[in-house]
């Protein structure tokens, strides 16, 4: 694969977890993060993305997301559970991205908030069109704004698509394209 195709990433939020008197790291999913997450797993395979990658944070709820999305998807993908991810900055989760293979265009990063709203609100670039003090950010005005409004909900994903290396991945690279969320 050239590295001048474009590359998807898409950054997918744990779904409602429960809070049982467990570690924060073993919480399981609640009833309805279950329910949510294999809705978002028909969401992803809905966008025809064939993913080469799938990152997910060693985490009990984000491990039990994925396992009930990928069942969704034509194609199961390598999955790296990464510690790494688990509790990690926006800068620590484009660290991990800089380290995927240049053939793995299309990669799924399974996360937790903040970092996973952060990262997608760091890698679009700036929208060159906008007036000054206007929002940044390229790609779907729609999904900035509702990532603005709302936050990055659990189990919703956020799609960014970006052209060059992974290990060239940073702030600014990026365009948003599209955001999901199960329905309140």
């Amino acid at each position: 694969m050239s590295v001048a195709e474009p590359r998807r990433i898409v950054l997918f939020r744990h779904a409602k977890a429960d809070w049982p008197q467990v570690t924060d790291h073993e919480r399981p999913l609640a009833e309805r993060g279950r329910l949510d997450a294999a809705t978002a797993g028909s969401r992803l395979a809905d966008t025809g993305i064939p993913f080469d990658l799938a990152l997910c944070s060693t985490a009990a709820r984000t491990r039990e997301t994925w396992k009930l999305a990928v069942h969704e998807l034509a194609h199961r993908p390598k999955t790296v559970y990464e510690e790494r991810l688990y509790e990690a900055s926006p800068g620590e989760l484009i660290a991990v991205l800089n380290e995927t293979p240049d053939d793995a265009r299309n990669v799924i990063l399974v996360g937790h908030n903040p970092s996973v709203q952060g990262l997608a609100e760091i890698l679009p670039g700036a929208d060159t069109d906008a007036e000054p003090g206007a929002e940044t950010g390229t790609g779907s005005g729609e999904a900035r704004e509702w990532l603005k409004q709302r936050g990055f909900a659990a189990a919703g994903f956020a799609v960014l698509s970006f052209t060059g290396s992974w290990k060239a991945l940073e702030p600014g690279v990026a365009t948003l394209d599209d955001y999901w969320a199960p329905s309140e």
